[in-house]
């Protein structure tokens, strides 16, 4: 996977912040092609590891940019904080766990809506998690 050049970033202090996560990914999935089913699973999905990176991580930073693997496109998303971390990581991917602020989507429900989701989390030091979208 390559990265064409493209990339722009969202510190994530605000609830304004999320929409503007939302606006960027809505951007990128419409230069790269996505179906409109495929843009909406990508922008509900980033949209709740925004708020998520808000509510959990204290604020953090999304990234954004499009990306290319042979032949296809796609849409890169990643959210970095440097909260407390997630303490059981099984748990929060599990379907029907929520803490019951966010979107009710959780960490399992955003993983389904993209083709690649990568979480990197220690507790005390913060999470990472990266999400692709390709292009059909």
């Amino acid at each position: 996977m390559s990265d064409p050049g493209r990339t722009d970033e969202q510190e994530i202090r605000a609830d304004e912040d999320v929409v503007r996560v939302r606006q960027l990914v809505r951007a990128y999935s419409l230069q790269v092609k996505l179906s409109l089913v495929d843009q909406t699973k990508l922008v509900t999905a980033t949209s709740e590891l925004a708020r998520n990176t808000l509510i959990y991580g204290g604020g953090g930073t999304a990234r954004v940019e499009e990306v290319t693997d042979g032949r296809r496109k796609g849409v890169r998303a990643s959210f970095h904080d440097e909260g407390p971390g997630i303490p059981d990581v099984t748990v929060a991917l599990a379907d029907g766990w929520s803490s019951g602020k966010g979107l009710g989507l959780g960490l399992g429900g955003a993983k389904r809506l993209v083709d690649q989701f990568e979480l990197d989390t220690e507790v005390g030091r913060g999470t990472h998690i990266v999400v692709v979208k390709w292009a059909r």
